[in-house]
């Protein structure tokens, strides 16, 4: 049995490598492939495009559709929608706690645009949310969500959810702005951009980002929060005669599970929820380590420990349904430097974050791709489905397209209903990743 098992997660190597070789599409192909018949049928397959990823990263809207990312994809989760302190949703905040101009206000030049044409500086809609309504129009199946809160704009989900009447204002403010496409001084203007929610409170009832609001009763007003995102979006539907999904993104930890949810009585609200599949280790823990394993590796230096299967377990025993429940799979690595004791790196004392391009201990897939062979050796761990880089002094934990399909290949045996991606501007030019969660997730 155990052989059998190393010639399947041989083959599963074997195979996404044959993705990562095969050569580059061209412009035509690239164009022929964005514009097929989408793979829509089946797994959910969730992508976050982040705000802010067209500075640094230089990851347009745009760059979906050419790399042939889109095609791959059944929602985009566009992070993130803040909520103020007095719990309503808003786009205008100041530096640090709004980006309008990436949000909507940006002309967007000829070379950035999905449809090749330049936006007219001060029309209704420019920027993202703009680039967005173009995507659609040419992947007329593609929904797209507003991800609201994430890891720094949590801070007052608390008072939004506190009371029936904030629950119903909060509501009401966000399918405003984003459904109805009422921006500031341009009603209606981004209607038809967003089809549903995704709420990304990180976390009820459980420290997130210092400074957060957190209240013991926030278990209970989450559910009573998703209650009310439900009645209201159909409620829209009905005039608009479509349906509006809600998702949610839940954590890894069990501990964050009891303390923020009632297990099965979110599902009742959400069409699906994604579950965190990684940052189960980081440059803040004194060892190497992994990030996204699939399943705990042998030899772990914590008991209990963090997996993606223990997140997933956690979650079934909660009371979730396997179909309701998508994987989070990260399209980047976390890394130490100052590695001693030898080896392959793993579980070995380090002393610090490693250096990367944005923030230190967190590198893009793109980069750390680049690495094999350059110093740096891949190690696999084939039964606990990680991988990681390590050339002596520095290692990174990282999943590449090998550990990608064996993800989809347990996503399939599971049960579950598909994958979800943090976040799409990590990946290559190619979409290599997005592209291998297609193939392992392609219902035949």
């Amino acid at each position: 049995m155990r052989q059998l098992r190393h010639r399947r997660l041989t083959a599963v190597v074997a195979l996404a490598t044959l993705l990562v070789t095969a050569a580059p599409p061209t412009a035509a192909s690239a164009g022929a492939g964005a514009g097929a018949k989408p793979e829509r049928a089946g797994f959910h397959r969730v992508g976050y495009f982040t705000q802010w990823g067209i500075y640094g990263r230089a990851f347009p809207v745009k760059k979906l559709d050419t790399s042939g990312a889109a095609s791959r994809l059944t929602h985009v989760n566009y992070a993130f929608g803040n909520v103020s302190e007095d719990g309503r949703c808003y786009v205008d905040g100041g530096p640090g706690e709004g980006d309008a101009w990436a949000d909507y206000q940006r002309p967007v030049p000829a070379e950035e645009s999905v449809d090749g044409i330049a936006d007219a500086p001060g029309q209704a809609l420019n920027g993202n949310f703009g680039q967005l309504a173009k995507l659609k129009a040419k992947h007329p199946e593609l929904k797209v969500l507003i991800s609201l809160g994430g890891w720094s704009w949590s801070t007052y989900f608390s008072n939004a959810a506190r009371t029936d009447a904030s629950r119903k204002a909060f509501v009401a403010s966000c399918i405003d702005i984003y459904l109805k496409g009422n921006l500031p001084g341009s009603p209606g203007a981004a209607a038809g951009v967003f089809d549903g929610v995704d709420l990304d409170w990180e976390w009820p009832n459980w420290e997130g980002e210092p400074g957060n609001v957190i209240r013991p009763e926030d278990r209970e007003n989450f559910t009573k929060l998703l209650a009310e995102f439900r009645r209201q979006l159909d409620g829209y539907g009905r005039t608009t005669r479509k349906h509006h999904p809600l998702t949610a993104f839940l954590p890894a930890n069990p501990a964050t599970m009891d303390a923020g949810y009632e297990g099965r009585k979110i599902f009742k609200y959400l069409d699906f929820a994604t579950v965190q599949g990684y940052d189960f280790h980081g440059g803040w823990d004194a060892v190497t380590n992994q990030q996204s394993a699939l399943r705990v590796p042998r030899g772990a230096p914590d008991n209990p420990d963090f997996s993606a299967e223990v997140a997933i377990d956690g979650w079934i025993a909660r009371g979730a349904p396997r179909n309701k429940l998508v994987l989070g799979i990260p399209y980047y690595g976390r890394g130490w430097t100052g590695v001693s004791g030898g080896g392959n790196g793993l579980f070995q004392p380090a002393t610090g974050p490693a250096p990367a391009t944005f923030e230190a201990g967190y590198e893009d897939y793109k980069q750390l791709k680049t690495l094999a062979g350059k110093g740096y050796t891949v190690h696999r761990d084939l039964r606990s489905g990680h991988a990681w880089l390590f050339d002596g002094t520095t290692f990174w934990t990282y999943d590449d397209p090998a550990v990608v399909l064996q993800k989809t290949l347990y996503i399939r045996q599971a049960g579950l209903a598909g994958a979800m991606m943090w976040s799409l501007d990590g990946d290559d030019d190619n979409a290599t990743l997005t592209k291998t969660i297609g193939l392992g997730l392609t219902t035949w």
